[in-house]
Parts: C-alpha cells; sequence; structure tokens
C-alpha cells in the first residue's frame, strides 16, 4: 500500500516514524450502511480509518431510546475508547453514509501509541475535536428545532463526503436527530421550501450550500466545521474538486477550504 494513495486525513498526516508503525498492519475494509463497528459494553476488537463514508457514534438509554452524538468521516478514527485503555464501547458505531476505509486491531495500535509520541498527540487531538463536536451536538438538540439541527446535520455529512448528495432515509435521520420520522419530514419541507435542499427517494440533494449555512446560523460554527489538514490526501482532493467547482468556505481560525459542493441556486433538480 502507498502512502499516497491514503485518503483518510488523520493518517496522511502522520510523520514518517508513526505511519512505518502502522504501515502493514492497516488493511482496506468496505464500510456498508448499517456496518456495525461496535456495540455497546462489546470488547473493542477493531479501529477504523473512514475514507469514503460516515461512522455515526449513537448514545442508547436503558430504555432503548437512541440519538447520534458524533460523526466521523476521513478526518479521523473510531471508535476512541480503546485509546484511553477502556477495552469496551460505552456507545454503539454504525455507518450511517456507505463507503470504504481501513482498519488496525486494538492491540496494534496499542503497541504503536506506546513507540510513538508523534501518534499519540494525534490521536488525542483527534480525540477532542470529537468532544468539543459532541458537545455542541448536545447544545443544538436543546436549543434549536428540528429544521435547524438538521440543516445543521447535513452541512456536517457534506463537510465529509465527495459530491452534493447524501443517501440517507427519513428513518434514519429520525434517530440521528432524536425526534419521530414526522418531525424529519416537516423539516425537510422546510429546507425545501427555501429552495436550499431537495429531497427524493433517500437521497438528499444540497442546492444552495451559503444559504443552508446561513439558515443553519449558529448552529453551524467552528465546532462544526471540519478543519481540512494540510495533507496529501486532503490536496489531492481540494485539486481534483477546484477543477470543477470554484467554491470555498471559510474556516474560522484555520484556512479557506475548498469544498466542491453548491449546486447552482434555481438550477435544476437531478431526478
Amino acid at each position: 500500500m502507498l502512502r499516497s494513495d491514503i485518503r483518510n486525513d488523520l493518517l496522511a498526516s502522520l510523520p514518517s516514524e508513526a505511519w512505518e508503525l502502522l504501515h502493514g498492519k492497516i488493511e482496506p475494509i468496505d464500510l456498508p450502511r448499517d456496518f456495525q463497528i461496535g456495540h455497546i459494553d462489546q470488547a473493542i476488537a477493531y479501529h477504523y480509518f473512514p475514507e469514503v463514508g460516515i461512522a455515526s457514534m449513537v448514545a442508547v438509554s436503558s430504555a432503548g431510546e437512541r440519538a447520534e452524538i458524533g460523526i466521523v468521516g476521513r478526518e479521523g478514527v473510531t471508535p476512541l475508547a480503546a485509546m484511553a485503555e477502556l477495552g469496551h464501547q460505552p456507545f454503539e458505531f454504525m455507518i450511517q453514509v456507505p463507503g470504504r476505509g481501513h482498519r488496525i486491531r486494538r492491540e496494534d495500535l496499542r503497541c504503536a501509541m506506546a513507540e510513538s509520541h508523534p501518534l499519540q498527540v494525534t490521536l488525542d487531538s483527534f480525540a477532542l475535536r470529537l468532544f468539543t463536536q459532541t458537545a455542541y451536538t448536545a447544545l443544538s438538540n436543546a436549543v434549536h428545532h428540528v429544521d435547524t439541527r438538521l440543516a445543521r446535520w447535513i452541512l456536517m455529512i457534506d463537510d465529509r463526503v465527495d459530491g452534493n448528495r447524501i443517501d440517507v432515509t427519513h428513518e434514519f435521520l429520525a434517530v440521528m436527530l432524536a425526534v419521530r420520522r414526522s418531525g424529519v419530514t416537516n423539516a425537510i419541507h422546510i429546507l425545501e421550501g427555501e429552495h436550499l435542499i431537495y429531497a427524493d427517494r433517500g437521497l438528499v440533494t444540497i442546492r444552495d450550500r451559503a444559504a443552508l449555512e446561513v439558515f443553519a446560523g449558529a448552529a453551524y460554527g467552528s465546532a462544526e466545521r471540519i478543519s481540512l489538514l494540510n495533507t496529501p490526501a486532503a490536496s489531492h482532493r481540494n485539486e481534483a474538486t477546484s477543477q470543477s467547482y470554484p467554491a470555498a468556505w471559510p474556516i474560522e481560525g484555520g484556512p479557506r477550504m475548498s469544498l466542491g459542493k453548491r449546486a447552482t441556486p434555481g438550477g435544476p433538480l437531478p431526478r
């Protein structure tokens, strides 16, 4: 496996010393929708580095109520529990947007962390970013209406996938937003009425990314935005998307990020 082929930003950002410890231990894997990365209180066998697709961290109550509390895409790794020397997971982890990536055995990652301080620092930094995202998800769930939370969620997913279409069902959105399906339907109708998205047959298409950010307002800020690292993976993506899409959005406290996601306002809709 060539390092230049890696499209996970965390892996691509590692110094050569840390990469050499992982190289040969990570293996490619397909990540279909609903793939279970781990269940609550079960032993952690692998850590996953998505390249395409989104992993969802879900909290489950004793009564079986479920709500998404965090997402991880090509910017990171999941789950994080074993990095804190916890052998079992406190949450469910599943793939909500299908894709592919790499995985490594828990024991191999723990050994590499013990040998490489830069690797430990990189993983600790990502853990803090994910904790921050989780904290602001709790804040958004407490203070924002469902339509605003949906706009926030769509923007966060859009940051982590290629193109402007998101493959997701109303049922899945209901779990992710911790609301009834009827609440999701109403929120989607509001965003469609504002000409921000188009939803049909399990696909959500973003029509106007910039206007969607305005609609989300304070719900989508520096804690939600993905900070692309200065890595070969990020540079390759930005070069590829900038050839077709001129749009870029500033990251608070960081460099500008070319997402290549904005559809022409009022333009033709896909059928």
